[in-house]
């Protein structure tokens, strides 16, 4: 078949076979298929859209184009997580070691930060020694020996997508359902975890601003976990202000310390143990969501999940210590406080605007390969419902230096909405998404 023929045919609104797709998308990652060939035909994708049938063949594709891990002699239950991307988002740190408490393995491959939305690998590296770039037999190793690990995703591990990303973000293909949907699934079956929980942000800080296209997506990445034999299911959840309090890599870590230590944000405590319990119920560990999140709190509040981190943190060559001691995390050298200019109710933080501050204090990467600046970010002092006074710290920056610190504060009082009312709470989770049966 001639290339060429496949671009025409969904340029004019045709469904692909899979015999077509593969053709596509397994020739661009052996070569034989040129670049502006596969551009053209993402475009035509991002016109014309994909049917379901379609959607499903294209990751199977894609999660098959490399290396696959086995997870069978790992001697648990193995489940993982996936977040769509956020403004304070560090849940990973918390749900990994509360589910693993429970005795349920988690095995995840995470990324790095683009733009405004936070890394996984970045936080994690904020820690001294952390080791993130594991060989798939260091992976499994690891996973058989602790139940708990979380890498960067390998060369090898679906190479079609790290591919295709690559080029999508370059020719404004981005913003599609269908390919993002199985850019994010073809990851998740290659690493073969039988549970998998999606927490699909929605909101100003968040890829999918709006609830119904937030829908969309979730439904479809639940469609192609539960085709691909996974217990799946998927939250929708808030993110129209941080979650928690603290943005920013090193900044965040120490955030996630603290709330497995007992003393984090109600909304971050809040949604981690929500997440680890559909985990938990998902991996058959309990017997329902509310059983699920039970264990979870209970994980938190024995502390039985902070010694796993700490375990954890070990096991990856990172420094244990900071557990008793998130001193030893690097901190910025400058502080600037952002003061409240006048008494009221704060009605909102917009996430966007937080973020954009931590993308200028230099937290997060234009493009990719970006350096970062791991200590730097943003603490709120008050979020959404708090009533604040003249001049009452709404939020504390932590800067390389003292000039951008100024012009970072200036951003973030943008970011505060100030009313003579009590604002109206919003939900942490607005919708749970599952498939038929859960």
């Amino acid at each position: 078949m001639r290339t060429v023929d496949i671009i025409e045919r969904k340029r004019d609104g045709a469904e692909l076979s899979r015999e077509e797709i593969e053709h596509l998308v397994m020739g661009y990652v052996r070569g034989d298929v040129p670049d502006y060939q596969v551009s053209a035909w993402l475009m035509a994708v991002c016109c014309r859209g994909m049917s379901q049938r379609e959607t499903f063949d294209l990751t199977a594709v894609m999660a098959s184009s490399g290396e696959t891990l086995d997870l069978s002699g790992v001697g648990w239950p193995v489940a993982d997580k996936h977040s769509s991307g956020g403004v304070g988002d560090k849940t990973t740190l918390i749900v990994a070691p509360l589910v693993r408490a429970r005795g349920v393995a988690v095995a995840k491959m995470s990324g790095r930060g683009l733009g405004f939305t936070g890394g996984t690998l970045d936080k994690l590296e904020s820690i001294p020694g952390f080791r993130v770039d594991m060989r798939p037999t260091q992976f499994l190793q690891q996973l058989s020996r602790e139940g708990i690990v979380v890498s960067g995703q390998t060369p090898d591990l679906a190479p079609a997508d790290r591919l295709l990303y690559a080029l999508r973000d370059v020719t404004g293909t981005v913003a599609s359902v269908p390919l993002i949907a199985s850019s994010i699934m073809s990851k998740k079956l290659a690493v073969g975890a039988g549970a998998l929980v999606l927490d699909v942000k929605v909101g100003s800080g968040a890829l999918m601003t709006g609830l119904a296209e937030a829908r969309e997506l979730a439904r479809l990445m639940v469609e192609i976990g539960a085709a691909a034999g996974k217990r799946i299911s998927a939250l929708l959840s808030s993110m129209d202000q941080p979650l928690g309090c603290a943005v920013g890599n090193a900044l965040e870590v120490v955030e996630a310390i603290q709330t497995l230590r007992g003393e984090g944000p109600a909304d971050l405590v809040e949604l981690s143990t929500l997440l680890a319990g559909e985990m938990l119920f998902l991996a058959d560990a309990a017997e329902s969501l509310e059983a699920g999140q039970r264990l979870a709190l209970e994980a938190l509040a024995s502390g039985r999940a902070l010694e796993v981190f700490e375990r954890w943190v070990e096991a990856q060559g990172g420094d244990p210590r900071i557990v008793g001691s998130p001193g030893l995390i690097d901190q910025a050298p400058f502080r600037e406080i952002v003061e409240s200019p006048r008494a009221g109710w704060v009605q909102g933080v917009d996430a966007r605007k937080i973020a954009a501050a931590s993308l200028l204090l230099g937290a997060g990467r234009a493009r990719k390969g970006d350096p970062i600046d791991r200590r730097v970010g943003v603490v709120l002092r008050a979020k959404g419902g708090a009533e604040v006074q003249k001049g009452q710290p709404l939020a504390e920056i932590h800067a390389a230096d003292a000039a951008v610190a100024r012009k970072a504060a200036a951003d973030v009082l943008e970011a505060f909405t100030l009313g003579a009312a009590p604002a109206v709470p919003v939900a942490t989770v607005l919708e749970r998404l599952g498939p038929d049966g859960l």
